[in-house]
């Protein structure tokens, strides 16, 4: 049993943790924010969409790019930080390739967005730079817990992106600007990770502890279910944006990217927690699995969810109205659909984290490749004829099928850590 100061010490620093990551990602939320909400008052919806597409190629292709090193490196790093050299050597030089194979598929889909040619070469360009994610440590400095720098270089690049926008605010070359803001935030975050580890393979020597299961650990059969994982979990969540982007218009990407946007920032302080947790969760021996997936966690987690659906659904047309612009206000009914998943998707991330940091990425395989697919083939159905609504209420019922997805396999998992610990004790 715990005692009350080790449970306070726990939580102190947990606390201290999540201030350390928040601080900066509130930074970057700030700043990209700031962005958006410059672009809809100064350009409009359709530029809103445009912006959000090219951003949502960006952040599709970072799952394509770790297919699974990201969270396998930070697991091996916090597991074996003697090894961290040779980690950080296999994982980069596999990241880098990935990075490369990408590039054909962002230019193929460019091409047969439903937009205007410069707008499709703005899509291109800048969702080509966005693969220098490759280059960054910052999956390294996450499983070293090095959580305020992490946070913190999450903010250089929409820095960099409101700096050149207020540039573009006095010119006519507004896409152009974009382009450099992106270019420019992505070396200097690289820069930044790559001066940190400089300094930490100082520190920490030329050791060759765990070599071995480290080598084994990066199998590409091993790595390729966890990045199969991610990426159907990253396809579920984005799916939407980019079947809008080419089945679409303009507008309706724009409007649907603007609730959408207010939902993930609500979110954000929930996503930090289960980021923080994850190194520890990593660390857990079997018998304290079982604490983690207790009934009570899950019904404050809804609880919580719930409440925040209630303020976001009351004050949406402000919302919008302020943060974007009055023309945003017809995003209303959208952002009152997308308010349903809020307590879905706090269990679905607090389980997809655990399941993950557990090595249980087969099961959340599983269920993340049955949602996305369910919600691909609903917005293929309804997109056409209902636009961006079809693809708020999807999201929804993709999030209630993902969500009995992963309780099904928790059920399964609890019976076997339950089997392990009585076969322990024995």
């Amino acid at each position: 049993m715990e005692s009350g100061a080790e449970k306070g010490s726990y939580f102190t620093q947990l606390l201290r943790k999540l201030f350390h990551l928040g601080s900066g990602e509130l930074l970057a939320r700030v700043f990209g924010v700031a962005v958006v909400i410059l672009l809809g008052h100064t350009y409009g919806v359709v530029i809103v969409g445009v912006y959000a597409l090219a951003q949502g190629i960006a952040q599709y292709q970072q799952p394509v790019i770790d297919f699974g090193l990201r969270h396998v490196g930070a697991r091996l790093m916090a597991r074996f930080p003697g090894s961290a050299s040779e980690i950080v050597h296999r994982v980069q030089r596999r990241r880098l390739g990935m990075a490369a194979a990408v590039l054909p598929f962002v230019l193929l889909y460019a091409a047969f967005a439903r937009l205007p040619i410069d707008m499709k070469v703005f899509l291109f360009v800048f969702a080509a730079i966005s693969g220098m994610y490759a280059l960054s440590l910052d999956w390294a400095a996450w499983g070293r817990e090095q959580l305020r720098l992490v946070g913190l270089a999450k903010a250089i690049v929409p820095g960099c992106v409101l700096i050149c926008l207020l540039i573009a605010t006095r010119t006519q070359h507004l896409l152009v600007w974009l382009i450099v803001g992106n270019l420019v935030g992505y070396i200097l975050q690289t820069i930044v990770f790559w001066v940190w580890w400089r300094r930490h393979q100082k520190e920490i020597g030329e050791q060759k502890q765990g070599v071995a299961a480290v080598v084994e650990a990066l199998h590409w059969e091993r790595t390729s279910i966890m990045g199969l994982a991610w990426l159907g979990n990253y396809a579920f969540a984005t799916v939407d944006m980019l079947m809008l982007g080419v089945m679409s218009t303009p507008e309706q990407l724009g409007l649907y990217s603007a609730s959408y946007r207010i939902l993930t920032q609500v979110l954000m302080t929930y996503y930090l927690l289960t980021t923080v947790l994850y190194p520890q969760l990593a660390k857990q021996p079997v018998a304290e699995r079982l604490r983690m997936l207790r009934p009570q966690i899950f019904l404050g987690l809804i609880a919580s969810g719930a409440f925040l659906s209630a303020l976001v659904a009351v004050f949406r047309r402000p919302l919008l109205s302020i943060l974007f612009g009055r023309a945003f206000v017809a995003a209303s009914p959208l952002l009152l659909v997308l308010v349903c998943a809020i307590p879905l998707d706090f269990v679905v991330t607090y389980l997809n984290s655990a399941y993950i940091a557990w090595s249980m990425e087969r099961k959340v395989l599983a269920c993340t490749a049955i949602a996305a697919v369910s919600n691909i083939v609903l917005n293929s159905i309804w997109i056409p004829r209902y636009g961006a609504l079809a693809a708020a209420v999807n999201t929804v019922i993709s999030y209630a099928i993902y969500a009995v997805g992963l309780a099904i396999a928790g059920r399964t998992a609890k019976e076997l850590a339950r089997t392990k610990v009585d076969t322990a004790e024995v």
